[in-house]
């Protein structure tokens, strides 16, 4: 089945977390059947958009991995919307009007107070040629109205929230097009949508009411609708929307020491009953996506789930996936013996600042003193072979007696100015014969 999805932002502002999860989502659909994914910079409203918001975007994307196939900018495509428009104008599907904005809300409020439902009442359809030329001589531009067909019921089998049914004549018809000429989003993106050859629309259920005018602005096009589905919204921790998950980017999450695969891995699950796993590759959850697996209820995004998630992603990170981004000398080997105690890669630098020295012991007791003048005398003569934590445990233990905490504790709070941290019997290779018996001399 030949898939094609699209991710369609707006550049008036930065991707936050939810544009992350919709934007995955769509790529994940597309990967699973070897489809397309496409990316449409919806950048009619040229008061706002800004091309510093576009770049970001791409970049965004590219962090998290996702790499589309294609790129459509709406601003470069209005004389494909012009001529889409002239049809719909010749077939009558489009009409003129004329309220203004305070004009419309009286006519609600009217409506409301009646216990009638707020649709537009159709007036400027009763305009004759003779009163539109007159509204023209007074300077007066008309804003466009799509003309729904009531007659026709508007049914669609959502992806996600299952049949869905809509009584166009409980619907207002939409406007399409402002006075001063300027696009808004419903025409537009069902154009482009006919033009990219989108097969499958993915996007948030307050998309819901506008699908349901699309699928007639698709059929006066004389196109076949793609599938839709339309996921809940996130909400935050507290139960409730959080307005930082509106603010909350990609620049915020890598300045918390977030990895993308540990964004990729949260939000691929999150709105469904599948577990988060960490160990799974693009390809794993490409493979396993299935939008029959989400619910209507809103997908609860965790901030301290995500920081779980990301542990465990460092957790399992290769060598050569960080090594540009670890300090200066560090190898694989201190890499793979650091890595279990690190939340952020970040914590790689405090951790090889333990290896590199200089440490400080916390204070001690004088016989634990005494323990650590003995310690340094054993390292400094037993053989350093694969394993000289072990040798030196053991021969201190059978020496003094000591074993367990009493055993270890002093050892390695001399050896890494830490009650805990990385296996000392990875870490003591790394810091190497010298330094460790000079750091269990001045801790004794």
């Amino acid at each position: 089945m030949s898939v094609t999805t699209r991710f369609a932002p707006s550049p008036t502002g930065l991707l936050h977390i939810g544009n992350m999860r919709m934007a995955l989502h769509n790529w994940l659909l597309a990967k699973q059947h070897g489809g397309r994914f496409l990316l449409r910079i919806d950048d009619t409203d040229t008061a706002r958009s800004r091309e510093d918001y576009v770049t970001a975007i791409r970049a965004d994307l590219a962090w998290l991995g996702l790499m589309p196939e294609g790129e459509e900018r709406q601003s470069a495509r209005f004389d494909l919307y012009e001529r889409a428009f002239g049809k719909l104008v010749a077939a009558g599907r489009v009409y003129r009007c004329y309220e203004s904005s305070q004009e419309l809300e009286l006519k609600r409020k009217v409506l409301l107070s009646r216990g009638l439902p707020p649709i537009y009442d159709r007036a400027a359809l009763d305009l004759s040629e003779a009163d539109h030329a007159a509204r023209a001589s007074a300077g007066e531009q008309p804003h466009w109205r799509f003309l729904l067909d009531r007659d026709s019921a508007i049914a669609w089998d959502d992806g996600i929230r299952g049949p869905q049914h809509f009584d166009p004549a409980q619907m207002s018809d939409p406007v399409v097009r402002r006075g001063d000429g300027s696009w808004l989003y419903m025409l537009p993106s069902v154009i482009d949508d006919i033009a990219m050859g989108v097969t499958d629309v993915l996007r948030g259920e307050d998309h819901v009411s506008n699908t349901a005018s699309q699928l007639q602005m698709f059929l006066a096009l004389e196109a076949a609708p793609p599938r839709f589905a339309h996921e809940a919204l996130i909400t935050g921790a507290e139960g409730k929307l959080s307005k930082r998950l509106g603010s909350l980017g990609a620049a915020e999450l890598r300045e918390a020491g977030i990895e993308p695969e540990a964004v990729v891995a949260l939000l691929a699950r999150l709105g469904t009953s599948d577990p988060v796993d960490p160990a799974l590759d693009a390809d794993a959850l490409a493979s396993a996506f299935n939008l029959a697996h989400f619910g209507r209820a809103p997908a609860r995004f965790d901030e301290a789930e995500l920081a779980r998630v990301n542990a465990a992603v460092i957790h399992r990170l290769p060598f050569e996936r960080v090594r540009a981004a670890l300090p200066e000398g560090m190898d694989e080997a201190a890499w793979l013996a650091i890595r279990p105690n690190l939340a952020t890669l970040a914590e790689a630098n405090e951790w090889w600042q333990v290896v590199t020295g200089p440490v400080n012991c916390p204070p001690l007791e004088a016989d634990d003193c005494a323990f650590l003048a003995e310690a340094a005398k054993a390292l400094a003569s037993i053989a350093w072979d694969e394993n000289p934590w072990s040798a030196l445990t053991s021969t201190l233990k059978e020496t003094t007696g000591r074993k367990g905490k009493p055993l270890f504790l002093p050892l390695r709070q001399a050896l890494t100015g830490h009650d805990h941290g990385p296996e000392m019997a990875a870490l003591l290779p790394l810091i190497g014969r010298e330094a460790a018996v000079a750091r269990l001399n001045a801790a004794a």
